[in-house]
């Protein structure tokens, strides 16, 4: 990261090296296609001052710069105000876009950037950014040698805030709060979220050894129910075998002599033996119909 800060970006001269080929390549088939020459150099002043107004300018990545300062700024106070999650995602979009397009961004927008991440949960990337910052010396601004056109630009625009702050009084306050929080808490945020993503990384294992007990614990009682229901199966059988026989004997009937049917057809006669005749039933109700 830092020759790519430091040095001279390479991939700005690649990119206008590309730019000039193309051009080149077409200007040498409009001249073999029999195109005057008057032709091709008015197209080519044309290309020009198209790619010139497609370009983004130097001084809008300048403004965009501090404009992500006064943002930021305004996250990181510490005071009763409650962000949306969207705003914050915003600012975050504008500083990557900034160190995307910049060659040689300043520190202070990788602190804001890593500060951000910190606030919002994304600790893998506030360590990427606050890293930097906080442990890397080439982040210092004197190691910055050989600036882009972005940075000296910024640069000019931030001496003149540092010696008239009435031209730009919010933007002076948020840049002097990023860098003392830079200063006082870079360190602190930095070891806040190491210690976030040490614990990410150690709470799956927990979750898998605590997941691996219970199923050795459900595995366990599995095999002592089994177990259990295999020495209730065979003493089932036993004691069934045990009171089949008694079963059996008490279910055997005896089969009845011709004495004991004798005895009950004798018991069947001695209920009727008590009853009159027919006659002396009928005299009588004769006798009580005369009466």
């Amino acid at each position: 990261m830092s020759n790519k800060i430091q040095n001279r970006s390479k991939t700005a001269l690649k990119e206008k090296s590309q730019y000039g080929l193309t051009f080149g390549v077409i200007a040498m088939m409009l001249f073999v296609a029999g195109f005057p020459m008057v032709v091709i150099f008015f197209f080519g002043i044309f290309a020009y001052f198209l790619w010139k107004t497609f370009s983004p300018a130097p001084q809008n990545g300048v403004r965009q710069i501090f404009e992500f300062y006064l943002s930021a700024s305004a996250i990181l106070r510490e005071d009763e105000r409650q962000w949306f999650g969207f705003e914050v995602q915003e600012v975050i979009a504008k500083g990557e876009r900034i160190l995307h397009v910049m060659h040689g961004a300043p520190p202070l927008v990788y602190f804001a950037l890593g500060a951000l991440y910190n606030k919002i949960g994304s600790h893998e990337n506030a360590v990427k950014h606050l890293s930097y910052v906080v442990e890397d010396e080439h982040s210092n601004e004197s190691s910055y040698l050989h600036p882009s056109s972005e940075l000296r630009n910024y640069v000019k625009v931030l001496r003149k805030l540092e010696m008239d702050p009435s031209e730009g009084p919010q933007t002076t306050a948020a840049v002097r709060s990023l860098e003392r929080a830079r200063k006082n808490r870079g360190k602190i945020l930095l070891e806040e979220s190491r210690g976030r993503v040490l614990e990410g990384n150690l709470e799956p294992k927990h979750i898998s050894n605590s997941d691996e007990a219970a199923r050795d614990h459900r595995g366990s009682s599995s095999k002592e129910r089994s177990l259990l229901q295999t020495v209730t199966d065979t003493r089932v059988p036993e004691a069934e075998r045990h009171a089949a026989p008694v079963e059996e004997k008490n279910s055997v009937r005896r089969k009845p002599s011709w004495r004991d049917l004798k005895k009950t057809v004798k018991r069947d006669d001695d209920m009727f033996a008590d009853r009159k005749p027919i006659t002396e039933v009928l005299h009588d109700i004769y006798d009580k119909n005369i009466q």
